[in-house]
């Protein structure tokens, strides 16, 4: 499963309106090569899912995820700040081993 928290929902659901989206969000996440430690983590709206996605619904947002990313991706919490250290979403994850400084790209 992966989860988020009321900050990130309020900020998805803050981002899907100023574009515009009239249903219900669904958030694709998704992790590509790439980044300083290896791989990184891909963040965006998209419209339905594809047939080989794995869908996860927490707090009304679905969740998107390939198949590919979900062994990257299960018990995954995704955040949001916007604090004095960083403004962005942020993934907790614990299957990651390290990361990077800003905590966009990780390895397993």
């Amino acid at each position: 499963m992966i989860s988020v928290t009321d900050k990130a929902k309020e900020k998805i659901l803050e981002l899907h309106t100023k574009e515009g989206k009239g249903s219900a969000p669904h958030v694709r996440v998704a992790v590509k090569g790439g980044g300083c430690s290896g791989l990184m983590y891909d963040l965006s709206f998209d419209e339905a899912a594809q047939p080989a996605d794995h869908v996860f619904e927490d707090k009304g947002i679905r969740i998107l995820v390939d198949k590919k990313s979900l062994l990257y991706l299960l018990g995954t919490t995704l955040d949001f700040s916007d604090g004095l250290n960083g403004k962005g979403f942020q993934f907790i994850n614990p299957n990651a081993s390290r990361t990077c400084g800003c905590g966009e790209s990780f390895a397993v």
